[in-house]
């Protein structure tokens, strides 16, 4: 697929064709190469491609005050399994709608997606506010998350732990006066100064989140291998959880510690609230939207080769996992299928991928009330689940 990886950007129409896959760092370049006041809110990894994120929902940065990627898809491309080319006039509604957040590899081929574009100010501000660790971690982790799903939808705030620091990583989309004035009221214990801001273009904030050089070339983004964060290792782990109800002083306080001092382990607090919250849960197979108050990435990585580093992680992970059980949703409890992870649930290749009830395990955690739509959908489009992995979407069970 990487070798599919065409984009056409049609102003006019506020609009791209993009092939699935060209990485998300090609599509930023080449919006701004035809305007500087148009962006898209997909992700902060450039070299993530289009169809693996857009086939997940498409969390980012702009997500607060426009959503996912998946709802600014408005047709598509897909080859079926009978191998016919479809577009969203022939595939239907229902495919539509299951191929905008209902995993990858489960209905079909997604060749190209056209979206919309979104329009963003010619500057927007950035901040990264490392906190004091002698001042309180986990009072000034608990304020965040009430603050953060709440204030302007023009702020994503995301709050990162790891070691012994907790920072806040930050897009305003508009002057730096003006965010340094809305913190001052929302969030005083942040301490935010007028120099602890960057005023830049939305272009330059893409290199910045992808801690490259903002003030050097867009063009940087074209070059898949030079675009790799430096942050970047050899392997890695993600997991994933969604915060409904706020956590309390002691269990922040509970968390930092278990945190404090794993030089491969942290976690990402990202904040939903705003369009997050006004957009239904059944208008993509993407169901985390009113309600939640935050996503947790819980990330490992490292760069050793050999069983013995991995397993050193993937212990951190789990033990951290199973420590936050009682703090996140229940019931089911989520995840965001992006964040792929067999530990949550998988199907027998010796039922060959099919069965509904393994695939309900992982399925209703991912997609909640939208998995049994995405059930159907499956069955209608590929009954013989041609489409089909560990974690794929199954077929209703066969009647005989």
């Amino acid at each position: 697929m990487s070798n599919l990886r065409s984009i056409e950007v049609n102003i006019e129409t506020n609009s791209a064709w993009v092939q699935s896959g060209a990485i998300l760092g090609e599509v930023y370049h080449a919006i701004w190469e035809k305007s500087k006041v148009h962006g898209f809110p997909a992700g902060v990894c450039p070299t993530v491609a289009v169809g693996g994120h857009f086939s997940g929902g498409g969390y980012g940065n702009m997500m607060r005050k426009f959503g996912l990627s998946v709802d600014h898809i408005v047709d598509a491309q897909i080859v079926d399994a009978n191998g016919d080319l479809l577009d969203r006039k022939s595939m239907g509604e229902g495919l539509f709608w299951a191929i905008r957040g209902g995993g990858g590899a489960s209905f079909g081929i997604v060749i190209s997606y056209k979206i919309e574009l979104v329009e963003v100010p010619e500057t927007v501000t950035v901040f990264q506010v490392e906190s004091n660790p002698d001042e309180g971690l986990a009072d000034f982790v608990y304020r965040w998350q009430f603050v953060a799903p709440t204030t302007s939808n023009d702020l994503f705030g995301s709050n990162g732990t790891a070691s012994f620091q907790v920072s806040i990583q930050a897009l305003y989309l508009g002057k730096a006066d003006d965010v340094v004035s809305l913190l001052s009221k929302d969030f005083p214990e942040l301490g935010l100064k007028r120099q602890d801001c960057t005023e830049m273009s939305w272009i330059e904030s893409v290199l910045w989140y992808a801690s490259l050089n903002y003030r050097s070339s867009p063009k940087v983004l074209l070059d898949r291998k030079v675009v790799r964060s430096p942050n970047d290792t050899n392997s890695a782990k993600r997991k994933s959880d969604f915060v409904v109800n706020p956590v309390s002083r002691e269990g922040l306080g509970d968390i930092l510690k278990r945190v404090a001092g794993q030089l491969q382990f942290s976690m990402a607090f990202s904040p939903h609230g705003g369009e997050m919250s006004e957009i239904p849960a059944s208008s993509s197979p993407f169901p985390h939207r009113a309600g939640n108050l935050y996503k947790i990435e819980y990330v490992g990585n490292w760069n050793e080769a050999g069983e013995k580093a991995e397993r050193a992680v993937m212990t951190q992970l789990r033990r951290m996992y199973s420590f936050m059980a009682p703090l996140v949703s229940k019931n089911p409890r989520r995840a965001y299928v992006n964040y792929r992870d067999l530990d949550i649930g998988k199907m027998s290749h010796g039922k060959g991928y099919r069965s509904y009830e393994e695939g309900k395990v992982y399925g209703m955690k991912y997609f909640h009330g939208n998995f049994d739509r995405l059930v159907k959908v499956k069955t209608e489009v590929d009954p013989a689940n041609f489409f089909r992995d560990e974690q794929s979407i199954p077929t209703l069970p066969m009647k005989l």
